[in-house]
């Protein structure tokens, strides 16, 4: 069975850069998808030290998707060896921060505070509400205040 495709990203891999990928492999300290990326350069590679194999046999070989093999390839030919292998970054995070500089400086001296009459000490559910109370937040979960005082090592409730 021959597979005759004219492809449009096609992987030449010179002599370095078959030896970097096959080292990668060979240590097995990278995260898998790193590995599976330098496997489908290794096995589509036409030059004479590749193996050629045609997307269709890499994808059966390596159980992985005909986009991800298109993907690593068009990666490769327009952006190098270096961002094919690596996991893109991402442009911004999903969910903005809800505590910057400023609110979380507001927080601590909140949590630091004496608590409310009635109340020993403050909870994270009473931080909760007091935040949104002062307007230091519009919102925000006892989840976040909880994580964002871990993260200033101000976790005194």
């Amino acid at each position: 069975m021959s597979e005759v495709v004219v492809k449009k990203y096609v992987v030449r891999l010179e002599a370095d850069e078959r030896t970097r990928l096959e080292a990668l492999i060979g240590k097995g300290k990278h995260p898998a998808a790193t590995i599976l990326k330098a496997r489908i350069l290794l096995k589509a590679d036409i030059s004479d030290a590749g193996e050629a194999w045609s997307d269709s046999h890499i994808v059966k070989a390596l159980d992985t998707s005909l986009a991800t093999v298109h993907r690593v390839r068009r990666c490769l030919v327009e952006e190098g060896l270096d961002a094919a292998l690596a996991r893109k970054p991402r442009a911004r995070p999903s969910i903005p921060r809800i505590f910057d500089g400023e609110k979380e400086a507001r927080l601590i001296t909140l949590a630091c505070s004496k608590p409310p009459a009635g109340h020993a000490k403050w909870s994270l559910r009473l931080l909760e509400q007091k935040v949104v109370e002062l307007g230091i937040v519009t919102k925000a979960s006892d989840n976040t205040i909880g994580r964002t005082l871990k993260k200033t090592s101000s976790n005194r409730i």
